[in-house]
């Protein structure tokens, strides 16, 4: 049986099988041409060029019009057997049951988001796809667009800066009150702290800060433009309530991320910082070519959802 390459090395198209069965069908150039809205000549010309690259006739006259041949028959029998599951494929809708998919899924995260985001995200999968399996992946607003259009991963939740019109974005509102986006995380065993935290004060202790460029540069030097007395640079925020425990260093992290170390690190606190820091907003990412994708849609309705739920615990 010759391959493919062979047959469009002999210029098949694959459309002249779809021609041939309605042009039987209808037993009629003309019926076929109105049922497949093209001209008459147009039929008429695909037809001889099948006729050619079989190599024997595939229709004979007969009053009015046209029969198949014994070829012709051989031929629409074995175009059907073909023809009918590719359009039973294309019309059916795609099979996507969460009970029962084992399908894996890449996602990307921002590290603030691994403590919030993984957890509650985790429960609503053993609830409502428990065969489903996640592959996490770091990622930062520097990196996440490579990650994305790489195929590293599927999807991201991260911030991110301006983007290509290839991937898609969704923002996630995670803040439950007009609190400001950054706090002060510090240990009150080992770092006294006013209840009103003064700009001069906090300039003048130690900190830890989160330098995705390998430096003692963050996001307070990039807003404020005057420099902590860093003691220790970390590439995450993983870390950082490690690093604060036991310790008399301030780390500067997001609102939301420092209410969730407090839950298990009840004796750390937290303090408003004396300045204002923009806050950037979380997004849902994901290339456009993987839009449609059930399982994919199926993971980004979860992400929201479960953001909420943490986020919003009394």
């Amino acid at each position: 049986m010759p391959n493919l390459h062979d047959a469009y090395g002999r210029d098949l198209d694959l459309n002249l099988l779809r021609v041939f069965a309605v042009v039987a069908e209808e037993g009629s150039i003309t019926r076929a041409a109105a049922r497949l809205y093209v001209t008459q000549p147009a039929v008429s010309a695909s037809m001889r060029r099948l006729t050619a690259f079989v190599g024997s006739d595939l229709f004979a006259r007969e009053g009015r019009g046209i029969v198949l041949t014994a070829r012709g028959t051989e031929l629409l029998a074995a175009a059907r057997a073909y023809l009918q599951p590719l359009v039973a494929a294309a019309l059916a809708a795609p099979a996507f049951d969460p009970r029962v998919t084992t399908a894996t899924v890449r996602v990307g995260l921002a590290d603030s988001m691994e403590a919030l985001l993984l957890p509650p995200l985790l429960r609503l999968l053993r609830e409502e796809a428990p065969g489903l399996t996640l592959v996490v992946l770091p990622v930062q607003f520097r990196t996440v667009a490579d990650t994305l259009l790489q195929h590293r991963v599927e999807l991201a939740v991260s911030v991110a800066d301006e983007l290509p019109r290839s991937i898609l974005r969704q923002p996630i509102s995670l803040r439950r009150r007009s609190a400001s986006a950054f706090v002060c995380l510090y240990d009150p065993r080992f770092s006294k702290l006013p209840k009103k935290l003064t700009e001069r004060d906090y300039f003048a202790r130690d900190h830890v800060a989160v330098s995705y460029a390998g430096d003692v540069r963050g996001i307070v030097e990039d807003a404020t433009g005057k420099a902590r007395h860093v003691r220790v640079s970390v590439p995450s925020l993983v870390s950082v309530a490690e690093v604060v425990d036991g310790s008399s260093l301030l780390a500067t992290v997001p609102a939301l991320l420092a209410e969730h170390v407090l839950k298990s690190r009840p004796h750390l606190r937290i303090v408003p910082l004396p300045f204002r820091l923009p806050g950037a907003e979380i997004e849902l990412l994901w290339a456009r070519t993987t839009d449609d994708d059930r399982t994919l849609r199926f993971v980004r309705a979860l992400i929201p959802r479960a953001l909420r739920a943490e986020t919003h615990k009394s």
